[in-house]
């Protein structure tokens, strides 16, 4: 969606109302979403080191490609998972009757609550200024396992 025009005119009764409602709501959908998406980065980033020191994932190249996020437009949420069908899967995150469940995701995300309230905040804070706000706006859709 292309940033919409700056501002919609109404004329009524000799009365000139300008409105920016629209701007404004693209603004804060995509700071939110370059928010989602640098959060998901830094997580990303945590869990493939926690994946790789752990005993018998550090020796395969692998790892990199079984973590991934999703940034969604639509939905303005994030996700952040294994892919379908990787070797480390689902069974390793939540456990299995033969395999404790190992947390990696989880407990990364736990233990960077702190970092993630201050990216989220540096985006939030740009709101006030249209043009720092433009500037960490990046308009392309994004699927994150790129090792960033």
């Amino acid at each position: 969606m292309p940033f919409p025009k700056s501002v919609t005119k109404v004329k009524k009764n000799g009365v000139e109302f300008t409105s920016n409602v629209d701007r404004a709501k693209y603004t804060i959908q995509e700071l939110t979403r370059a928010a989602l998406k640098d959060t998901a980065k830094l997580i990303r980033r945590r869990i493939l080191d926690k994946a790789r020191k752990m005993r018998g994932m550090g020796k395969t190249k692998r790892i990199p490609n079984a973590f991934q996020y999703w940034v969604r437009r639509r939905e303005g949420d994030l996700q952040i998972g294994v892919k379908h069908d990787t070797w480390y899967g689902a069974d390793q995150e939540l456990g299995t009757n033969n395999q404790p469940a190992r947390h990696i995701i989880r407990d990364t995300v736990y233990e960077n609550i702190d970092q993630i309230r201050i990216i989220q905040g540096q985006y939030l804070e740009a709101i006030e200024d249209e043009n720092r706000a433009r500037g960490l706006i990046d308009e392309e859709e994004e699927i994150g396992d790129e090792d960033n």
